[in-house]
């Protein structure tokens, strides 16, 4: 008992305390190295920017201490799922990048976001929103319903908190806003609307009167937009 003691105190004084279920179960292993509080927010945060530096990774974490999040990206670097690698032009500073083991988890996220779904709507009231974060769901929630007509881009948002969604022969991709793009029309406004928006709760006019503002083409949001639902409370249908 006394030895044991000693070994945990040691590991906590290393930084390197080891927390495992001890279990043989692919669910419980899996947890080992994603279960951690954030963990999983991280993944999503190099899911949606590609390579990020730590100063990026942190903005999209708002309320993550510096310290902890330094610990949980050593914590995925030791256990495959992310890479550290020197930042293109600036070999000082360093990019942190999925893995194509980390990359893997995408699934894992997009069932965490169907399962999550239903609760959207029971946020509270001032929790915290990027623009960002909804690229995710547009990815699933929203679909080309006119596959024969030219690409379109649409830009949510700007550069600084944004992602352009793109759709073209019948499929959407979203990326992080580029710069040699010409978005054919761009949407702002608040969260819980554009959730809404996105989900099919709310019809395009009602969240224009709610706040959303479209510039340019706003017809091509008809393209991509899901037909709006009966019920202005609906969780969305991710495809």
């Amino acid at each position: 008992m006394v030895l044991d003691t000693f070994k945990q105190s040691l590991d906590k004084v290393k930084g390197v305390q080891v927390k495992s279920y001890g279990q043989l179960c692919s669910i419980a292993r899996a947890l080992d190295v994603v279960g951690d509080r954030w963990t999983l927010l991280i993944v999503r945060e190099l899911l949606i920017g590609g390579a990020l530096r730590f100063g990026e990774v942190q903005r999209g974490l708002p309320g993550i201490a510096t310290n902890l999040l330094t610990q949980r990206l050593r914590d995925l670097e030791t256990n495959g799922v992310v890479a550290r690698e020197p930042a293109p032009g600036n070999p000082g500073t360093p990019t942190y990048r999925l893995t194509e083991r980390g990359r893997a988890l995408d699934g894992v996220l997009r069932e965490l976001l169907k399962w999550g779904a239903p609760t959207v709507p029971d946020a509270p009231s001032d929790a915290i929103f990027q623009m960002h974060w909804l690229s995710q769901p547009a990815r699933f929630l929203l679909a080309d319903h006119r596959p024969d007509e030219p690409p379109i881009v649409i830009r949510f948002s700007t550069f600084d908190d944004g992602f352009d969604l793109t759709a073209a022969d019948g499929t959407i991709t979203v990326d992080p806003c580029r710069r040699d793009v010409s978005p054919l029309a761009g949407v702002t406004g608040p969260g819980p609307v554009l959730v809404a928006l996105l989900q099919g709760a709310m019809p395009l006019p009602a969240a224009i009167a709610q706040g959303v503002d479209v510039t340019g083409d706003a017809a091509a949001l008809t393209r991509v937009l899901p037909a709006p639902q009966a019920s202005t409370n609906v969780p969305g249908h991710y495809n």
